[in-house]
C-alpha cells in the first residue's frame, strides 16, 4: 500500500463517517430514532467522545482528551508513514489506517461541532447556526447505530448496567462510522496479530 492510498482510504472513511453524523445531526433531535430491523434501529445520542459515554471530570476533561486525541493522530501518521517506508504487512497498515480514519472522524466532531450546530434537544438541529450549542474543542460525537439484538427482562437487582425499566438490552452500545472503523483496526491488530507484525520480527 502507497502513502496515496493509504490517505484516500482515510478520506473515504471519513467521508462517510461525516457525512452520516450530519445527515442524523440535521434530521433528527436527541433521542429520534427509526426502526429498520427488529434487531437495528437509528437512534441519534451525543457524548463527549468517550467509549460508552463516559466522561473526564472537571472543567478541562474534554479539552485534555481532545488534545491527547490530536497527539495520537500524530503518532498514527507517523507509525503509518514508517509502516509503509518499511514495506510491513498490509495486514498492519489497514488495521492503522482504520484506527486513524476514526480517531480524527470523532475528532472532528469534538473540536468543530460545537461551533457549527445549534443544540439538538427538542428540535432539529442546523448547520452554520448563529446559536451554536458549545465552542471550539467542545463539541459532542455524533452516535446513531443502535442493535438491540436481544433483551434480558428482570435482571437481579446488583447487576450493574441494567435500564430503567430493569431490563438490559445486548447490544446496548450506541456508535457511529468512526467508532466501527477504530474496533475493526484494533480487531485486526488483535486477530491477526502475527500477520501483522511477523515479517517486522523478522527484519529485526
Amino acid at each position: 500500500m502507497s502513502i496515496k492510498k493509504a490517505y484516500l482510504y482515510i478520506f473515504i472513511i471519513l467521508l462517510i463517517d461525516q457525512a452520516s453524523k450530519v445527515y442524523i445531526k440535521t434530521n433528527f433531535a436527541i433521542g429520534d430514532s427509526v426502526t429498520v430491523f427488529e434487531w437495528f434501529k437509528i437512534q441519534f445520542i451525543e457524548n463527549e467522545g468517550m467509549a460508552w459515554g463516559l466522561e473526564l471530570p472537571g472543567d478541562y476533561g474534554k479539552l485534555f482528551l481532545t488534545l491527547f486525541r490530536i497527539i495520537a493522530v500524530g503518532g498514527l501518521a507517523w507509525w503509518l508513514w514508517d509502516s509503509i517506508n518499511k514495506k510491513v504487512s498490509n495486514y498492519l497498515l489497514v488495521a492503522i489506517v482504520l484506527i486513524m480514519a476514526g480517531a480524527i472522524g470523532n475528532i472532528i466532531d469534538s473540536v468543530f461541532y460545537g461551533i457549527l450546530f445549534n443544540d439538538s434537544y427538542g428540535q432539529v438541529a442546523t448547520i452554520f447556526s448563529n446559536e451554536p450549542y458549545g465552542t471550539l474543542f467542545h463539541g459532542k460525537v455524533v452516535d446513531m447505530f443502535y442493535f438491540p439484538i436481544y433483551r434480558f427482562e428482570n435482571v437481579p437487582s446488583w447487576f450493574p448496567f441494567k435500564d430503567a425499566a430493569g431490563g438490559f438490552s445486548f447490544f446496548n452500545a450506541i456508535f457511529n462510522v468512526a467508532d466501527v472503523a477504530i474496533s475493526t483496526g484494533f480487531g485486526i491488530l488483535i486477530v491477526f496479530n502475527k500477520k501483522c507484525f511477523n515479517e517486522q520480527k523478522k527484519e529485526a
